[in-house]
């Protein structure tokens, strides 16, 4: 199954919470998009990994995606190796994305900066026809994709560019709070965390907002880059 964009998460959340606006306008421009998560989030304060994934199937259903799998790698304690490099070029080779997008490069949890390094360094190593994956009986042929891009999650990272998604912002909305183990619910008796009080949800409103205002839109999200951006003409820039 040959996908637009490939997104990759650490835990079921992230990329709702970093990407989940670019990824409903994608899909409803008609890209192929698919979500891999690393991890179940089994370490979470909140919620067990079996809620979590329902939960993450609940989202698939709102942001349209045409794929979600979970490579159920060890919460936490995952690691940038030859093991978890081969596992995730796998699932590059099998959707044969153009677009990858992915974890924070620095961030508060830290799986999120070693899964943006992992996934970055797994697409690089997808096109090496010497390292040698299958699925089943099946050998997978080298894929490369052409981009890999970073979306921002806890730390206010400065962009590289920001994706208008202002008729989005309440998809996103609404992604995010598929995960009610994990965000403001008012019956729920759980421990409070960093990401379950009505200010966070407010504040990821706020920073799509803010980064709207930045290009005179009402809402955005920003990814940085690994490499210079390329642009065909100056008026594509907007």
């Amino acid at each position: 199954m040959k996908l637009d964009i490939l997104v990759f998460g650490a835990h079921p959340d992230d990329v709702e919470l970093g990407a989940g606006g670019t990824i409903a306008k994608e899909v409803s421009l008609g890209k192929r998009v698919g979500i891999i998560d690393l991890t179940r989030g089994e370490l979470g304060t909140r919620g067990t990994a079996t809620i979590r994934d329902g939960e993450a199937e609940v989202s698939k259903e709102i942001l349209g995606v045409t794929v979600r799998e979970n490579l159920k790698f060890k919460d936490g304690f995952f690691i940038n190796d030859e093991n978890h490099q081969l596992k995730v070029i796998m699932m590059i080779r099998k959707y044969r994305p153009d677009i990858v997008l992915c974890n924070a490069i620095d961030d508060r949890h830290i799986d999120h900066g070693k899964g943006s390094k992992l996934v970055s360094d797994a697409c690089f190593l997808s096109g090496l026809m010497k390292i040698e994956t299958k699925i089943g009986q099946k050998e997978q042929d080298p894929w490369r994709p052409k981009l890999v891009y970073h979306y921002i999650q806890w730390k206010n990272l400065k962009p590289d560019f920001v994706v208008d998604i202002s008729n989005f912002i309440d998809k996103k909305t609404e992604a995010i709070l598929a995960y009610s183990s994990q965000f403001h619910d008012p019956k729920s008796n759980e421990p409070e965390t960093p990401i379950s009080s009505k200010t966070f949800i407010e504040s990821v409103r706020y920073r799509a907002q803010d980064l709207g205002r930045l290009i005179g839109k009402d809402y955005a999200e920003g990814f940085t880059v690994e490499r210079v951006l390329a642009v065909e003409s100056l008026e594509h820039l907007i």
